[in-house]
């Protein structure tokens, strides 16, 4: 097998880990926010419910998450598996496990912000909602900035572990590939392939963090 047959089997299991990668960022990114909400709403059946949600996903490895999604509809419910499930388990399972790490962030972000400053929005006749959008939001945005973008990094990392129930992304071809071809060039072109991809991830973390620094503290 020539080296660029390889890369181009690479590139093709890399459009799948770079479809987990979006699907999981469009999908968290959001249900972080609310689950954050929640967890700090004053309705205490539902900050209970989501601070076990977050304990359960941060508490029990992401490889165990999809194998229970995936495996759960046939043990539970009788329902047939098809070849779409395992993709719908991984998406899911993604989903889930990075909005309790989102929620997190979000919300250390929004109790870093003084209560003084909720106060003086107030005397000036924001409404809640207008203070949240215009005074806190852009404020945490920019302290939670580091913290989400070393989540980020390691999600392009996480998708390797979709190889786990048979979902052919980047990693699984490498180790196909390395296994009929007796090689590691594979596991090293895969390497830099990761490695590129969070260099360029950093590179637009860093521009949007220097961006935001007209937000002093």
């Amino acid at each position: 097998m020539t080296i660029q047959t390889m890369l181009s089997m690479l590139f093709g299991g890399f459009q799948t880990s770079l479809a987990i990668f979006a699907l999981t960022l469009v999908g968290a990114l959001p249900l972080g926010v609310l689950v954050a909400l929640a967890r700090q709403s004053r309705i205490k059946p539902l900050a209970w419910l989501m601070r076990i949600y977050i304990s359960i996903m941060r508490g029990t490895p992401l490889m165990l998450q999809m194998f229970a999604i995936y495996f759960a509809p046939y043990y539970v419910f009788g329902i047939q598996l098809n070849p779409g499930s395992k993709w719908t388990a991984v998406v899911v399972a993604f989903i889930i496990n990075y909005a309790a790490y989102f929620a997190e962030i979000y919300r250390s972000g929004i109790q870093s912000i003084p209560r003084g400053q909720y106060e003086a929005a107030e005397v000036l006749g924001y409404t809640g909602s207008q203070t949240f959008v215009r005074i806190v939001l852009p404020q945490v945005v920019k302290r939670i900035l580091p913290a989400m973008g070393n989540e980020v990094i390691t999600l392009i990392k996480d998708t390797s572990l979709a190889f786990s129930i048979g979902v052919a992304e980047m990693f699984s071809t490498a180790r196909a590939i390395v296994a009929s071809q007796v090689t590691m060039l594979p596991f090293l072109f895969a390497a830099g392939i990761y490695w590129v991809s969070n260099f360029v991830i950093e590179s637009l973390l860093a521009a949007l963090e220097h961006r935001l620094d007209y937000y002093h503290e």
